[in-house]
């Protein structure tokens, strides 16, 4: 074997033909060996006894809102909290930073500040918006995962809603490229109807919020995507689904031959209605947070979930301030609970196994975005690891949050597991809550695609 930079000592590695005691060998950022003993030495040497060593995760739905909107988070502060909570890719939105990514200078621009700033590694998402359909292309030549597009207002006036003409447009285009496009499927006629109606009959609550955005709007809209996609032939990701009728939809259309998958958040696996009223803005999002029968759906749902993502969308706090729930930023800063909850809630609560809880936190992304190397714990692969205490806690408060802004829905609560250890292609980046080296975040880009 030749040298190894680092070796990552006794272990149970969750590997994906199971969990097992083991030492991991990394060279040159990625790993060269898994063995219960390792011969030789190495250049440095982690103890990992009573420790469960995971992928790290690979978070495909975070909104940075960086370059532009650094007031709302930044990939700097972002990627940070990433990485204190095990995560080690992400996947960044192209809506909410200035340019938005609709055009290959958008994506140079924002590849720019990744390569300066980011400590774990970063996908990109393209935009499919009205106008942008020619340019789709020159967004694939760069690198994006696949195209977002919106079938609900965005609020952002730079990013705007896609038509059913954009959408089928844009679509048959994807499926050229051979890239998918995700959805965040929730009809404006419907959503924006019932809100108009409640504000002004002055009912303006948290629970009123929740009644404007009921599960049908979110049906009716993955059902129409699905039409689309498979008159197009193009891929479709759901984003995150809030209903167990929403994932059924998915399964059956990919059972008929449809290339069509889903996720959820670890917000909706978690929380329901009654926390989004106990709680307040900080559990605005939309979808909206369910009754509790919808959460545990999505639960007996899990088996056609491709993967869960964070959707973490942040905001500075005067945006979450007003008594109007409806004015209120809606999105929920989670990207540091991914994993925490899904240890916590799946594996602790729910008795999953830890390799099903790697697969839903890392490989299932990587695999549906084609991410070279992220993942999976195998020879080859990047070595991209989370290092976890299972009988440990994790306390969320303010003071242990680092992404910019420290109000979350997720503040309060405590997480059966504690993150130890982060490791970004074999170089540690957070020990003990602590970030412990500089930015040296690279950008991922699929495996190449070719026109048909």
């Amino acid at each position: 074997m030749s040298a190894l930079d680092l070796i990552v000592r006794g272990g149970t590695v969750v590997a994906p033909d199971g969990a097992r005691r083991a030492d991991v060998g990394i060279a040159g950022g990625r790993i060269a060996a898994i063995a219960p003993e390792l011969d030789g030495g190495a250049g440095e040497e982690l103890d990992a006894r009573g420790l469960h060593v995971l992928p790290g995760a690979v978070d495909a739905h975070v909104h940075f809102n960086d370059p532009g909107r650094t007031d709302y988070e930044g990939f700097e502060a972002g990627t940070r909290a990433a990485a204190a909570g095990g995560t080690t890719t992400v996947v960044d939105m192209p809506l909410n930073a200035l340019p938005p990514t609709i055009d290959a200078a958008a994506f140079d621009r924002k590849r720019a500040v990744v390569e300066r700033s980011a400590l774990v590694d970063v996908a990109l998402w393209g935009g499919l918006v009205p106008g942008n359909v020619d340019r789709l292309g020159e967004l694939a030549a760069r690198g994006v995962v696949g195209f977002k597009a919106f079938m609900t207002a965005t609020g952002m006036p730079e990013f705007a809603m896609a038509d059913d003409l954009t959408l089928y447009e844009g679509m048959r285009v994807a499926a050229r490229l051979r890239l998918p496009v995700a959805v965040h499927a929730e009809s404006e006629a419907i959503t924006a109807g019932l809100a108009d109606r409640a504000r002004r009959e002055g009912r303006t609550a948290m629970r009123d919020y929740l009644r404007s955005r009921p599960a049908i709007a979110e049906v009716e809209a993955i059902a129409r995507a699905l039409l689309l996609a498979e008159e197009t032939r193009c891929a479709l990701h759901v984003v995150h689904v809030s209903t167990g009728r929403g994932v059924a939809l998915v399964a059956e259309a990919r059972a008929r031959g449809i290339d069509a998958t889903c996720e959820t958040c670890p917000h909706y696996l978690v929380l329901d209605e009654d926390d989004a009223e106990r709680l307040g803005a900080v559990a605005k999002c939309s979808p909206p947070l369910r009754a509790g029968a919808e959460r545990e759906a999505l639960w007996a749902a899990l088996d056609d979930i491709a993967f869960v993502a964070s959707d973490h969308s942040p905001s500075p706090p005067e945006l979450k301030r007003s008594d109007d729930a409806f004015a209120n930023w809606g999105g929920i800063a989670g990207v540091q609970a991914l994993l925490g909850a899904l240890v916590d809630a799946g594996h602790h609560a729910r008795g999953l196994a830890l390799e099903r809880i790697a697969e839903l936190a890392a490989a299932g992304a990587a695999q549906r975005l084609r991410l070279p190397g992220k993942g999976r714990i195998e020879p080859g692969a990047d070595a991209d690891l989370a290092l976890v205490d299972l009988a440990g806690t994790t306390e969320v408060t303010p003071a242990s949050l680092h992404h910019r802004h420290t109000h979350s829905a997720w503040v309060g609560r405590t997480f059966r597991g504690r993150i130890v250890r982060t490791l970004v292609r074999g170089r540690t980046v957070v020990a003990d809550g602590r970030v412990v080296a500089p930015p040296a975040g690279r950008v991922v880009t699929p495996h190449a695609t070719e026109e048909s």
